[in-house]
């Protein structure tokens, strides 16, 4: 079975959501079966149909989220040596050697990534440059508008 690293903080989300969806989400879905069964003929019936859609969607992401925690490595960054060296978990600060603008990334899970928040996946191409690096590496990284490249200004094991 493959391994599916995420952070503390992922690990936390992941299983906030899967108990909202049992304890929560489910139940509600099955009342709404109930109902839409009260309201007589259930062969056209939409609310019917949607809510039995909704299920089957929730068991899905149920079943998905309980194989991604069975299979689960959490790395706790804060429990390893700082060094300069990027891995999976560190919060990295680059320059763009094209815009000498500076950018801040965690290296996240797949589940966890959003670039918004400045957070982007390991797997990611930017991700796959840049573990293993370190403070002074210059990366390059092909992105849809071309290929960027980056300097390694900082690593922050926080």
């Amino acid at each position: 079975m493959q391994r599916v690293p995420m952070t503390p903080a992922g690990h936390v989300a992941l299983t906030a959501e899967l108990k909202h969806l049992k304890e929560v989400v489910r139940f509600q879905i099955v009342r709404d079966i109930e109902e839409a069964r009260a309201h007589g003929d259930i062969s056209e019936n939409s609310e019917f149909e949607d809510a039995k859609h909704r299920q089957a969607l929730t068991e899905g992401r149920i079943r998905e989220l309980e194989g991604k925690l069975a299979a689960s490595e959490v790395i706790d960054i804060t429990r390893i040596p700082a060094s300069d060296r990027v891995i999976f978990g560190v919060t990295v600060d680059l320059e763009d050697l094209t815009s000498e603008d500076e950018v801040t990334y965690q290296i996240v899970g797949t589940d966890e990534a959003n670039v918004k928040d400045g957070k982007i996946s390991v797997t990611s191409p930017i991700g796959r440059a840049l573990v293993g690096r370190e403070v002074g590496d210059e990366i390059t990284v092909r992105a849809p508008g071309g290929l960027r490249k980056y300097v390694i200004v900082d690593v922050h094991y926080k």
